[in-house]
């Protein structure tokens, strides 16, 4: 009986050869270093509580550098007065417009007024800056940025008379006090005496004021 049984289960698998050990499914160390790559994983370093934000060599990562230092400043500000639709009847229908009217000056004694009209609300305020450097005036300006003397104004319905103010700011109201402000005039007030309220006559009417001022000459106090 015992050589029959030898015979039909041979021992053929050696006892002392060492067995590998399997590794197991969800082992995701071992095919992240493979190859030497020492990157961190992002998805690991979510969960592990540090700055996520901090990139190579220590900067900011996600970011894009601001453009406001790289932005030149513009040499005329611009404010808008007045901005309407305007719808003109055709046979086909009904036509939409928009006109602008604004203001333009660089607050050192420059300043004029322009008006635009087109389709398209940026094509129409770009017409109008155009416009208003094209009309653009220089104030005759005193030391302190004032005027020398008061002037009075009329264009159209609009009626208005600019004086020096020391030591009280701009004292003026609706569009001539933005004139008065890009134009870079301090200590000085001005007095509406229409019942107007077209604030574009009423940024024409302190330009026209304004320009009587080109022929005053000023005397240079010591």
């Amino acid at each position: 009986m015992d050589t029959e049984i030898n015979t039909i289960i041979p021992t053929k698998i050696p006892i002392n050869v060492p067995v590998e050990p399997t590794l197991p499914v969800h082992a995701p160390k071992a095919r992240e270093n493979r190859g030497g790559d020492t990157r961190p994983n992002p998805a690991r370093q979510s969960h592990s509580g540090g700055d996520h934000s901090v990139g190579r060599g220590g900067k900011r990562a996600g970011r894009r550098p601001s453009r406001r230092d790289t932005r030149t400043k513009p040499e005329f500000e611009q404010k808008i007065v007045s901005l309407r639709r305007v719808t003109r009847v055709m046979a086909g229908g009904r036509r939409f417009s928009f006109s602008v009217c604004l203001v333009a000056g660089n607050r050192k004694g420059s300043v004029g007024v322009g008006q635009g009209k087109a389709s398209d609300t940026p094509l129409a305020i770009e017409k109008a800056f155009r416009d208003a450097k094209k009309n653009m005036i220089t104030v005759n300006t005193t030391k302190e940025m004032s005027i020398p003397h008061e002037v009075e104004a009329k264009f159209n319905a609009s009626r208005v008379k600019i004086m020096p103010a020391r030591g009280k700011g701009v004292l003026a109201g609706s569009s001539v006090r933005t004139v008065l402000e890009l134009a870079g005039l301090r200590e000085i007030g001005a007095k509406l005496f229409s019942r107007s309220k077209n604030s574009a006559n009423n940024a024409y009417v302190a330009i026209k004021a304004l320009k009587q001022l080109e022929t005053t000459k000023i005397r240079n106090k010591n």
